[in-house]
């Protein structure tokens, strides 16, 4: 696909939490459109349908991969079954945006990436943190230099689900656990500031199920740069990302990965709060960015 004008109609692959979210979101858009949902139950592909006005139900998978109609899927599955989704998609030749974690592990990854590149089709994570603007803001300030070096990150996210032996986040085989579902969030900020850790350090604790109930981590850069990380699943915590510089502070509000605010605070303690007056749940930014991939005929992100 390569055209600017190319009006986009995507499929939702698992309509659960995460995608109503999403679907909410594609609304908002005007050059693209919920054009089907699949879900391997057809009274919630229905109703899925019904609230977010999409034209086309499926109560299995395979009949959305197969319609010819759609341009783009979104897959919202528990992280398991990404990789063998995404790779069902892409053989069929539709642009897959998949939820984060792109995958259980590297060579999962690498499998998905390969496919992707010989059916020359667009694969993306969607990790939708990168494109909300106060994101994108806050790494323009550190590249400018205004507040000079970065010395030191501290990012955390946790809240307290109900224990349910059987639920997603508490099983193993479905990827379960504090690090795959929301410790990616904290280790997104480390990498987009500080790049790859030379020496990484991390202990956990675990529930019954043999999942990690809580996650810390300490990532080592040369010149005694760092950065503390923490997910968990024991407690609610502040969920707020900050970034100390030689000249400055710099404190992103919480929920640092959802759309936020963010305090620039000067070595005279002058403090400067920026709101970015985001109307939308936030995930349209990730869409229209894909969206202009696709048209365009790019296979990956920058």
């Amino acid at each position: 696909m390569s055209s600017k004008s190319k009006h986009i109609k995507w499929g939702i692959l698992a309509p659960g939490r995460i995608a109503r979210k999403f679907a909410s979101d594609l609304a908002t858009l005007k050059d693209a459109e919920l054009y089907a949902v699949a879900s391997r139950n057809m009274e919630h592909a229905i109703a899925f349908k019904n609230t977010y006005n999409a034209k086309v139900a499926y109560g299995n998978y395979m009949d959305l991969m197969n319609d010819p109609k759609v341009d783009a899927i979104y897959i919202a599955t528990p992280h398991a079954f990404h990789k063998i989704y995404t790779i069902d998609c892409l053989r069929r030749k539709k642009a897959v945006l998949c939820e984060k974690p792109l995958a259980l592990n590297s060579a999962d990854v690498d499998q998905m990436i390969q496919v992707a590149q010989q059916e020359n089709v667009l694969l993306m994570e969607a990790l939708w943190t990168c494109f909300l603007p106060h994101f994108k803001n806050v790494l323009s300030f550190i590249d400018s230099g205004a507040y000079g070096t970065v010395l030191s990150i501290e990012a955390d996210f946790g809240f307290l689900p109900e224990f349910k032996a059987g639920g997603r986040l508490f099983d193993k085989q479905l990827g379960g656990g504090s690090l795959l579902d929301i410790g990616i969030d904290p280790i997104l900020l480390a990498l987009s500031v500080l790049g790859v850790p030379d020496r990484i350090e991390a202990n956990a604790q675990f529930f019954e199920t043999g999942v990690d109930s809580e996650c810390k981590m300490k990532f080592h850069y040369q010149q005694g740069k760092s950065a503390q990380l923490r997910s968990t699943l024991l407690e609610q915590t502040p969920t707020h990302g900050i970034i100390q510089c030689e000249k400055g502070k710099i404190v992103i509000h919480p929920s640092f990965h959802k759309p936020s605010k963010v305090s620039f605070i000067d070595h005279m303690g002058k403090e400067t709060l920026k709101d970015f007056g985001v109307g939308t749940l936030g995930y349209n930014f990730e869409i229209s960015h894909f969206n202009d991939l696709l048209r365009r005929g790019k296979t990956q992100s920058p």
